[in-house]
């Protein structure tokens, strides 16, 4: 199993996610990504080619790149946890079957980046096994991240 955070459109891997990562579960690889969709998603398959059985955490621009890899890989991906994923964004649109991945998605009710009402219909298009947190925050979801159960979610399954 490897689990692979993937960032935000202006984030890094060393942005305040990925350094919550790094420090709370050095397992969980932050790299960084440049460039468009297409380019991210090159970079992404190229790091991670070796790898199997992949959890994604995905933020925002990130939530959209774990996504589109589950969709082109759906046997290489175990877990997804997509937080604000920027599915409205760009010309995204769901596959023709519903992605069978356990996927959680957590997005903030004051999210005006990736809003709830243009976000969730698109997920329920996309996943068949999906469960949504709507949650009390914003965006970055300053509150909620860190109140993710993430040792459970990530390592006692």
């Amino acid at each position: 199993m490897s689990i692979f955070f993937l960032h935000g459109l202006d984030s890094s891997g060393q942005g305040a996610k990925g350094r919550y990562f790094s420090e709370k579960f050095p397992q969980v690889l932050c790299p960084d990504f440049s460039g468009d969709l297409k380019e991210r998603l090159h970079q992404f398959a190229t790091l991670s080619a070796n790898h199997q059985n992949l959890t994604l955490i995905g933020s925002s621009f990130g939530g959209l790149m774990a996504t589109c890899f589950a969709i082109a890989h759906p046997e290489r991906v175990q877990q997804l946890i997509l937080l604000a994923p920027a599915l409205n964004f760009g010309d995204y649109t769901p596959p023709q079957t519903l992605l069978n991945v356990p996927t959680l998605l957590v997005i903030g009710k004051q999210d005006v980046v990736t809003p709830p009402n243009l976000v969730l219909p698109l997920a329920r298009k996309t996943f068949a096994n999906l469960k949504e947190q709507l949650v009390e925050d914003d965006h970055m979801l300053h509150h909620a991240f860190y109140a993710i159960p993430w040792q459970e979610l990530l390592f006692d399954q």
